[in-house]
């Protein structure tokens, strides 16, 4: 009988069960954890000044390299410049850059509809939350400097022509590896079960970029045939090989069916403003590879740390 439904019928069954059905459980694995009890005091205003990195004119890859989108929310061109200031030092990930990343991928989610608002909604939480843990360490003298050995040995000149504040480079939450390094120092990394952790925070972000950054990666494909597939069915592929793994049963199934809602290609086109499925491929496959040196890196950094199945 749902199959014989019209698309938007569908699509309005779709936005009722996610409502319903995902929630805060989208990045959660099914979890029902108490984050919002957490955000009760957060400064949602005030967000952007607590992490203290450099993501400025000076930072590498700091420039725009795509055209700005006139009229719209999402500019891909942001999207791009933040992904190319998140990288530092060998392996290393700046916070305040990447957690910008996120800022720019939840205004491409949320010009999805209201399906895949609702999951950047779940995803801006979580960005809050490293936000306000950074803003909470400022105030901590125990948790403010952190010596990484990725810092050791880098003087104030080299800072500088590395785009860092030499008197902030070595915060708790400047960077991945700072955070993942002084959350283990202070004991506040629980591998049995869940905490209110940066750390445990990180990682479910580090698995919804690996879902955009294959759907972003399908979306750009060209085809040798002449057909292309819908950006629901990539969506829902894309879903299949990365976060579903993570996911109860019945979360699954919502999601499946909340993908059916996803706008045509051509809503694509325009939000990223490229005409064809060639200059998309273009613009994407940039985005891709950003976000590839970006998530290769966290990877790293959890692997290394034992913490890529925190509970």
């Amino acid at each position: 009988m749902f199959f014989r439904m019209g698309v938007k019928s569908k699509a309005a069954v779709a936005i009722v069960v996610l409502l319903l059905l995902l929630g805060s459980l989208w990045l959660q694995g099914g979890l029902d954890y108490h984050w919002e009890s957490c955000l009760k005091g957060y400064d949602q205003q005030n967000k952007h000044h607590h992490l203290h990195n450099c993501s400025g004119p000076t930072a590498p890859g700091g420039t725009h390299v795509l055209k700005e989108c006139l009229g719209q929310n999402f500019q891909v061109s942001m999207l791009l410049s933040h992904l190319l200031a998140s990288p530092a030092y060998s392996s290393d990930v700046l916070m305040q850059p990447y957690l910008s990343s996120w800022d720019e991928l939840v205004k491409f989610m949320g010009a999805l509809g209201p399906v895949v608002g609702l999951i950047s909604k779940e995803i801006q939480t979580k960005t809050n939350i490293i936000r306000e843990l950074a803003l909470l360490s400022e105030k901590s003298p125990e948790a403010e400097m952190v010596p990484d050995e990725h810092l050791t040995g880098l003087n104030s000149q080299d800072a500088i022509q590395s785009g860092l504040d030499p008197l902030n480079h070595n915060r708790a939450y400047h960077s991945v590896h700072s955070m993942i390094q002084s959350e283990l120092n202070r004991g506040v990394v629980d591998f049995h079960r869940p905490t209110d952790s940066g750390c445990r925070t990180l990682l479910r972000l580090h698995r919804a970029l690996l879902w955009l950054r294959l759907f972003l990666e399908k979306l750009a494909e060209m085809s040798e045939s002449g057909r292309l597939r819908s950006p629901a069915e990539l969506c829902r592929e894309s879903y299949q090989n990365t976060l579903s793994k993570h996911h109860t049963w019945l979360v699954r199934r919502a999601a499946e069916l909340a993908f059916i809602a996803m706008p045509e290609r051509g809503f694509f086109f325009r939000l990223v403003c490229v005409g064809n499925q060639q200059e998309l491929n273009v613009v994407l496959t940039k985005v891709v590879r950003a976000i590839d040196e970006v998530y290769n890196r966290t990877q790293k950094a959890l692997d290394e740390n034992g913490m890529l199945d925190l509970p």
